[in-house]
């Protein structure tokens, strides 16, 4: 995943990231048709209709595919900047444009002592492998405020803090940017100023539209969507003749019958564990260096989208984000799962679009191609979870490096004669 060296890999990483980019806004013109759904319909159709409730000066109180923070809405209501263009085509030019806006700060990242350029790359073959679907939503408008964030606090904690709080008012999952910040001063500076700018952001949402926090109720009655991992097992049920059956509920297609409710119920207990296992983490990592606020939160990231009840393709493009920024530190230990994350990727591509129609059908090739997408993110959040608390916790540290000796000790000593 490393490119060419000094102006040479940076002009490389530039071609190929406008080749890439010039593909995908083929794609979602509609130069080239893609098989499967028609991945744009989002914005031409449920984000327009977005645009013009908010624009009435009000949040879309009764559409239950409204689930999103109140400062969605400047996601939404953001092709205002293009008027010359059409709702969608501005759409798609300002995703491009915050697609570039990550680029540009990975590579001046990658550029500077001590970094390295495998994060740009990452980025620039992990996109495109999403296909047109990354650039038909606004999490790639997300992922470019945690990519900054991430970035910029490594010297400034109270910019770190004050973008995480405008992400997760985006999108709530920019707020793990915040679990890996350093003790002491770093994370005095980040908390307090994420805490400043949600509670101003809060206050003139609620004051500029009514409805700014109906979408807790929607995401809260949302199911289980058919690509996560816990549709798995119904996925596999389906093979022997469970009663249940695939709808089109909250703007995704769920699982609906017998036991579902328990296996979702299950998934939100998988997500408590996992936040209980960042406390813990957080209460025992006492070794903090440069790449550690980036590595705990692609951990988190990982932690928290694998255990979610919904794994939609477009979220795929958190993980790449912050796993890219951890790639720009020499000293990061995410190699492995970043790979995996990338892999998954491809894979997330054949399922949706070209494949959902398996999927949706539970047939051979769909249960494949979710077992293996949603195997290779587990695979990479115990990884990366691992390595995290290795590299942190000092107790951790030391038992590594005693096993490590007592290996290389073991190797050394002859073998006793017959």
């Amino acid at each position: 995943m490393t490119g060419g060296s000094g102006r040479g890999g940076r002009a490389l990483s530039l071609a190929v990231w406008g080749l890439t980019r010039a593909v995908l806004l083929l794609c979602v013109f509609k130069v080239f048709t893609v098989p499967g759904p028609d991945v744009t319909s989002d914005v031409s159709a449920i984000y327009r209709g977005w645009y013009e409730v908010l624009r009435a000066g009000t949040y879309p109180l009764d559409d239950v595919t409204w689930q999103y923070p109140p400062a969605a809405a400047l996601a939404v209501l953001s092709p205002d900047l293009l008027p010359f263009l059409e709702y969608a085509s501005a759409f798609f030019v300002l995703v491009l444009l915050c697609d570039a806006l990550v680029f540009g700060l990975l590579l001046y990242a990658g550029s500077r002592t001590c970094g390295r350029e495998a994060g740009v790359w990452l980025w620039v073959a992990g996109v495109p492998l999403l296909g047109p679907t990354v650039y038909a939503r606004y999490d790639l408008m997300v992922t470019a405020v945690a990519v900054a964030a991430l970035l910029a606090g490594v010297r400034h904690p109270r910019v770190l803090g004050a973008l995480a709080a405008f992400g997760t008012l985006l999108k709530v999952w920019p707020a793990l940017l915040l679990v890996g910040t350093a003790r002491g001063r770093d994370t005095r500076r980040s908390w307090s100023a994420a805490a400043l700018t949600a509670a101003v952001l809060v206050v003139a949402s609620a004051v500029v539209a009514p409805g700014a926090f109906a979408f807790l109720t929607f995401q809260r009655d949302r199911g289980l969507e058919i690509e996560s991992l816990g549709a798995l097992v119904f996925h596999g049920a389906r093979q022997f003749g469970w009663e249940g059956r695939v709808e089109l509920r909250y703007g995704s297609m769920e699982f609906a019958g017998p036991h579902v409710a328990l296996v979702s119920t299950l998934a939100l207990a998988l997500s408590v564990f996992a936040f209980g296992w960042l406390l813990l983490w957080r209460l025992r990592a006492r070794i903090s260096e440069v790449h550690t606020p980036a590595d705990a939160a692609f951990t988190a990231v990982l932690l928290f989208t694998v255990t979610s009840r919904v794994i939609s393709p477009q979220y795929m493009v958190w993980p790449l984000g912050v796993g890219a920024v951890c790639l720009v530190f020499r000293g990061s230990r995410m190699a492995l799962p970043a790979c995996l994350v990338l892999v998954a990727t491809g894979v997330t591509l054949l399922e949706f679009p070209l494949g959902f129609a398996h999927v949706v059908a539970s047939d051979a090739e769909g249960v494949a191609l979710m077992a293996v997408r949603n195997g290779l993110l587990a695979v990479a959040a115990v990884s990366a979870a691992r390595r995290l608390w290795r590299a942190t916790v000092p107790g951790a540290r030391k038992g590594r490096e005693a096993a490590r000796i007592s290996r290389a000790g073991r190797a050394d000593t002859p073998a006793s004669a017959p």
